[in-house]
């Protein structure tokens, strides 16, 4: 499974990363300007490195926002496994207890029944 995924997506997006980076070296001027305001900030840098830092800004984003949204599953998980381990704990309890006291098997009475 490693190998082909190597092969079939490693390997052509590595391709990909290599020629975008290579076509692009071109230095180029980002400019975050509020409205009505003078340039805050100015940024020269490759097209690339503000391409693959756009993409690395959205991945982390995305996966906060992911993250954060699976809050409750991951709090309801964790209160079932509280809980599990707390069964868990009752049932070996239990087994302690049933092993420390002997067997009562109660033995018919012949002699009053069959009168």
């Amino acid at each position: 499974m490693r190998r082909l995924l190597l092969l079939f997506v490693l390997i052509p997006l590595a391709a990909v990363v290599v020629v975008l980076s290579v076509v692009n070296r071109a230095p180029v001027t980002l400019v975050l300007v509020p409205v009505g305001e003078p340039p805050a900030v100015v940024v020269e840098a490759p097209l690339f490195l503000i391409l693959f830092a756009a993409v690395t800004l959205g991945a982390v984003l995305g996966g906060a926002a992911v993250w954060l949204r699976q809050a409750r599953w991951r709090r309801a998980a964790r209160q079932e496994r509280s809980r599990a381990a707390g069964l868990e704990k009752d049932v070996e309890r239990m087994r302690q207890r049933a092993q420390a006291t002997p067997p009562q098997i109660a033995l018919p009475e012949s002699g009053r029944d069959a009168a």
